[in-house]
């Protein structure tokens, strides 16, 4: 299948030769559907804190906060141009006669209210209000996505100006920042932030950085240290033809495409921490509603402290004193707390295999992810699920993992009463202090595959384990309920207009 100037050019990438392989075998066999058992729900699978667990679970991560190494870990790369896909369309097909309508309309009426207003007036010479009078809005469009004004259809979301204040705006690189000055550090301590971005990116925001961090670090009395990393290379996955050939450029070279986020394990695999929080790039708010984010996410850590404190505990008793009654007390936390069924086999084991294999379930990384109501928002959803090793355990599943062909699984996950909103706290070392290798916690048989096309012919491509999916099947989850405003995604340039990223 491979031709020497193939295995030259495998290797230069960094890739395994094996993993490639299996790739190939993967479009040939495809990718299992998950088996979902239910959806998780409030008291079964999923955590609702009153105002007292609430107040517990900050107290305690506040209490801990100087001990531990945070990181606040952001995806970074995606680009901002299917923000602005109806805008392209538009400006495309324009022809100084059409008129805008819906969306469109509502973009150009309220065009004032967005924060990169002042931005793109300027470069139309102050006159962007004329211009909508004359319905030149080809030429408006033009200076607002291309590099002949602004260049927001060619830049990632993180580096757009998101929010409007009094005299100033923000981008949502600098929302991050003020929201790990104010949940991820003591006062005069250092909060740290890590973005994942696109390599041809990373300058910009670099420079964002260097010209803001000082300003930050004034305002909130924190130390603000950030770094960057970019998806590796070596994650790439290689695309195939239609007859599940390697599709090949028109210079004879393999086409090997990003893997998705779920290669961003890797990267989280890099980062020396004991704690790390993980939200997505779009998803912030302006200062005035920013209250609930910062509760919910230290009442996340919180609570992942104690029960991960939980854990340490068991572990340590299982290693000097594994006694029968330990070993029943830890099978109910296993049932009754992390929602964890073990395999079949475990009831026919002996003491000491059932030491072994407790541990080997407990001594797991730990994360807490948020979960926010079902109100109709795109998004895998949390699910108790039998996993392919044979035990049943929570699982961020998404639509095109469910056999939706299934009526009993399409009726499962249209049942779901909650869905991920990538809110995430994750616990990195084990109970000896030791950092995990994330790497051996992902279930390879969790991947996508997708039709794409590339100069007009047709490939399919394969996305890796998603990084809050497969990347993460084998870590112990909790599940706990966040209130919605917490979840502000920016998908399009409209949701910009809503009430929440208003001043």
């Amino acid at each position: 299948m491979f031709t020497k100037e193939d295995l030259a050019q495998i290797q230069n990438r960094g890739s395994d030769l094996a993993v490639v392989e299996k790739q190939v075998e993967n479009f040939q066999t495809g990718f299992p559907f998950l088996e979902v058992i239910k959806a998780a729900t409030v008291g079964d699978g999923i955590i609702r804190l009153n105002q007292d667990d609430i107040d517990q679970a900050i107290s305690h991560y506040r209490a801990q906060l100087s001990k531990l190494k945070v990181v606040k870990f952001v995806p970074a790369s995606g680009a901002a141009s299917r923000m602005f896909k109806a805008l392209f369309a538009f400006m495309d097909e324009f022809d100084g006669s059409q008129t805008p309508e819906g969306a469109l309309a509502d973009f150009f009426s309220r065009i004032q209210d967005f924060a990169f207003y002042q931005d793109l007036n300027a470069a139309l010479g102050n006159e962007i209000d004329s211009l909508i009078a004359q319905k030149e809005y080809g030429k408006i469009l033009k200076r607002l996505l291309t590099s002949e004004g602004l260049g927001y259809g060619e830049l990632p979301k993180g580096l757009l100006q998101f929010h409007q204040y009094d005299d100033h705006s923000r981008t949502p690189a600098e929302e991050h920042l003020v929201e790990a000055a104010n949940y991820a550090a003591e006062g005069g301590s250092t909060a740290f932030l890590h973005f994942t971005v696109s390599p041809e990116h990373q300058s910009k925001f670099q420079s964002l950085m260097d010209d803001k961090l000082a300003h930050y670090e004034a305002l909130f009395g924190v130390k603000l240290e950030v770094s960057f990393s970019v998806q590796k290379p070596s994650t790439d996955t290689i695309a195939v033809d239609m007859d599940n050939n390697p599709f090949r450029e028109k210079d004879g070279t393999i086409l090997f495409r990003p893997g998705g986020h779920g290669a961003l394990i890797e990267n989280l695999n890099d980062l020396e921490a004991d704690l790390v929080f993980i939200k997505n790039i779009d998803n912030v708010v302006p200062d005035r509603i920013k209250g609930d984010t910062y509760t919910y996410k230290q009442a996340l850590a919180g609570v992942l402290l104690q029960y991960q404190e939980k854990l340490f505990g068991y572990l340590q008793n299982l290693d000097s004193n594994p006694t029968l009654g330990l070993i029943e007390d830890i099978e109910n936390f296993l049932k009754n707390t992390l929602c964890v069924v073990p395999v079949d086999e475990y009831a026919g084991m002996d003491k000491d295999g059932k030491v072994a294999y407790l541990k080997g379930i407990l001594n797991r990384p730990i994360r807490v992810c948020g979960m926010v109501k079902n109100e109709g928002e795109p998004g895998g959803g949390p699910f108790w699920v039998k996993n392919s090793n044979g035990t049943v355990s929570l699982q961020i599943a998404e639509s095109a993992q469910i056999d939706t062909d299934d009526e009993g699984q399409k009726a499962i996950m249209q049942n779901a009463t909650h869905f991920n909103p990538v809110d995430l706290v994750c616990g990195m070392t084990d109970y000896q202090g030791n950092k995990f290798d994330l790497l051996q916690y992902r279930d390879p048989a969790t991947g996508f595959i997708a039709y794409k096309s590339k100069s007009g012919r047709e490939l399919k491509a394969q996305e890796l384990p998603g990084l809050w999916n497969g990347a993460m099947a084998n870590w112990n989850t909790l599940f706990v309920e966040v209130p919605i405003i917490t979840f502000n995604p920016v998908k399009t340039v409209n949701d910009l207009l809503r009430p929440n990223h208003q001043r």
